[in-house]
């Protein structure tokens, strides 16, 4: 298998500098026998000569700038009659494929290039371009991109000289599908909303221990989403990790990280990511979400092979399968809309259970540190070794709530900003027009409040526990109404539910209905409680039961006056009440 894999390694590189002499569509890393990547300039002179070299197959389309003013380029690709056509209806499947989100993990750019080059030239993937569109972005991450020099991966082997993880905004991209702080990720959005894409594929590479695997491959829905959608995952998952084994790799259907840090023994936990990734995204909306991995220890050549053999792999099974693809997402598209009133996963989490898999590992020793002091693996890769250890896959719902019959009430405080996020995944809503007064909603009080310690993404994050209790509230006109009767209700749940892990709310986006505005000062507090316990017996019985009933309360003096101050007439019956509300009815 690894004779086989550097014979097609050094064949292709062979291939690659014959043609580079003779072709102006030819990367620097092809040029450089995969040593070098090029620069964001060579994506938008590649892009607009594609197009000119096929006319008929290729635009090369602007879908947005970066914060640097950087132009975001993508190549649409296809030899099918639609892509012309004035009626989407025409179209056929789409696949997206994106690379460079983490500009640094550089592999799909290259890999991309050469495997569309070679597709159109009638190479590879064979009469794919007829039954399918392709939409490929380069780099996502462009300004990142620029931010180019040795080093910027320090656990990567090769190129000589890559981008930088984050933009230059220093978001991390791949943690933004969801809050879309980011002007790139705004733009990406709005290219998915445009497009539609049936299988949406990112294009990554992975750190963590030495092992001879060279890739992983990662799907949703498989454990999560529309329950017919997740069959095609699962397929799709077992077919293109048997096309790359046949093709030299070995690939891997889950993302190799030790439950226990650093610890080979402790195995790995498969599991569903939550929406701010790509590929836990996807299935929100209804549609296939692939993340791609190569390893980084293995070399540019070997990692720029793998995924232009999975690229290509993807095209030639969305040719044959992305119209039954397309039929299961827009059925499931009709069962989402029918989610109201039902339980809907919030997150998912490998149970306990496991079993023993092999894993192509290398020897290794795990001894402390005289650097760290720490207890270290070290890997000989002069030895491979093959690893029995446990793997977790049978993953479960985990947080789970029983979704609105009717849908959503954000107040107009709140509308403008959260109009603009929902118009941003494509999500229904329309505004109220005239106030109800006393309306039979749901609120949501937190009993218990956690801000985040520091700064995640520019964002304090904030995690909260409560119910949604009824509770009838008035409604000012201007409020917006996201109804659950829509294709994307399980994208509503996970931005509106409280305590979905990626919610608006757990952003910090609502972070100050939850911060206390106006306060008793304790003299006064002191003088009100005496009035109150004069004047209440229940509130006299009550506070005496807590004080001999709860030592932690008994001896905190803040405590005992709040107590007091939660029942008095100035209390702020907003103070942790989430601003937004359910409806069991259509407004």
């Amino acid at each position: 298998m690894v004779r086989l894999a550097l014979f097609l390694l050094f064949t292709l590189g062979l291939l690659a500098s014959a043609h580079a002499a003779e072709s102006p569509l030819t990367t620097v890393a092809e040029q450089s026998g995969f040593k070098r990547t090029g620069r964001y300039e060579e994506v938008i002179r590649l892009c607009k000569a594609f197009a000119e070299r096929y006319p008929d197959a290729v635009r090369c389309i602007e879908f947005g700038r970066t914060p640097e003013g950087r132009p975001m380029q993508a190549l649409v690709v296809s030899r099918h009659q639609a892509l012309h056509a004035a009626k989407t209806s025409l179209m056929p499947p789409v696949i997206l494929i994106q690379g460079g989100i983490h500009s640094g993990e550089i592999d799909g750019k290259d890999a991309g290039f050469l495997a569309l080059r070679q597709v159109l030239d009638g190479e590879a993937a064979k009469g794919s371009l007829d039954k399918l569109v392709l939409v490929f972005v380069p780099v996502f991450n462009i300004d990142g991109h620029e931010r180019f020099k040795a080093w910027n991966r320090p656990n990567q082997r090769g190129p000589e000289q890559m981008g930088w993880r984050t933009t230059a905004q220093n978001f991390n991209l791949n943690r933004d599908y969801v809050k879309a702080d980011s002007p790139e990720m705004q733009a990406m959005l709005g290219l998915i909303n445009q497009w539609d894409p049936i299988v949406m594929t990112d294009l990554h590479v992975t750190d963590g221990a030495q092992f001879e695997h060279d890739i992983s491959i990662n799907v949703e829905p498989v454990y999560s989403g529309d329950a017919e959608l997740r069959k095609a995952g699962r397929s799709l998952r077992g077919d293109l990790v048997k096309m790359l084994a046949k093709q030299g790799s070995l690939p891997l259907a889950f993302y190799p990280s030790f439950v226990v840090y650093d610890d080979p023994t402790s195995g790995f936990a498969d599991g569903v990511p939550p929406p701010r990734f790509s590929h836990g995204y996807m299935p929100l909306r209804n549609r296939i979400g692939v993340l791609v991995e190569t390893h980084s220890w293995k070399d540019y050549p070997t990692r720029v092979r793998a995924t232009r053999n999975t690229i290509i792999d993807l095209l030639e099974l969305t040719a044959r399968q992305g119209e039954a693809w397309r039929k299961l997402a827009l059925a499931a598209d009709k069962r989402a809309a029918g989610l109201s009133g039902s339980s809907v996963a919030l997150s998912y989490k490998a149970s306990d259970k496991s079993h023993l898999i092999d894993f192509r590992g290398y020897a290794y020793t795990r001894t402390p540190s005289e650097i760290s002091g720490a207890l270290m693996t070290r890997y000989d890769e002069s030895k491979p070794q093959v690893w029995k250890i446990p793997l977790r896959d049978d993953v479960q719902p985990d947080l789970t709530v029983l979704a609105p019959k009717g849908g959503y009430v954000i107040p107009p405080a709140e509308a403008t900003w959260v109009e603009r996020k929902l118009t941003q995944h494509g999500i229904e809503f329309h505004r109220i027009e005239k106030a109800l007064a006393q309306a039979a909603v749901e609120t949501f009080r937190a009993d218990k409040v956690s801000f985040s310690a520091q700064s995640f993404e520019s964002h304090q994050n904030l995690t909260v526990e409560g119910t949604w209790k009824a509770e009838p509230r008035d409604i000012s006109a201007g409020s917006l109404f996201v109804p659950m009767a829509q294709a994307k209700a399980r994208l509503v749940v996970a931005l509106l539910e409280p305590t979905a892990p990626d919610s608006l709310l757990a952003w910090g986006e609502f972070n100050n209905a939850y911060e206390r505005k106006e306060y008793m000062e304790p003299y006064v507090a002191e003088a009100v409680a005496r009035q109150m316990l004069k004047d209440d017996p229940a509130i006299a019985a009550e506070f005496n039961q807590r004080l001999a009933s709860d030592a932690e309360f008994a001896k905190d003096a803040n405590a005992r006056l709040e107590f007091f101050a939660r029942k008095h007439a100035s209390w702020d019956d907003r103070y942790q009440l989430y601003p937004v509300l359910r409806s069991q009815v259509v407004l």
